[in-house]
């Protein structure tokens, strides 16, 4: 838990004079690059599989603002970041080659003449 840094500030949107006095705002960083409990496959799958979410430092930065109370907060930004952990680790099956079949190799044949006569009808007659 010592890894996790949790910051607030005054939260947007409706909820009164609460907005305006009080830092219901959770954000929540983690350093994923420089996390001593992470094993270095876990590092290297969490930031490929999490890159959109993750800065140029590797900090995975996770909000919550929907509550008008800072612990529900902080706890909706720590529900996310294990769902978000769970989801990056989860190990990937991997995907076994195929051939396609007889029959979809002739549907794909027979839509591509059906293609090409419907261009070709498209021609002035004597142009060919």
């Amino acid at each position: 838990m010592w890894e996790l840094e949790f910051s607030t500030s005054r939260s947007s949107g409706p909820g009164g004079q609460n907005v305006n006095k009080l830092e219901t705002k959770v954000e929540l960083r983690l350093d994923i690059a420089h996390s001593p409990s992470l094993t270095d496959s876990q590092r290297s799958a969490i930031l490929s599989r999490l890159k959109s979410r993750i800065d140029s430092e590797g900090v995975l930065r996770i909000v919550a603002q929907a509550s008008r109370s800072q612990w529900s907060n902080k706890q909706e930004a720590i529900d996310k970041l294990i769902e978000l952990l769970q989801e990056a680790l989860k190990p990937r099956k991997a995907r076994k080659r195929t051939s396609p079949t007889k029959s979809a190799r002739e549907r794909r044949l027979q839509g591509k003449k059906l293609l090409s006569q419907k261009k070709r009808a498209r021609n002035r007659p004597g142009d060919e």
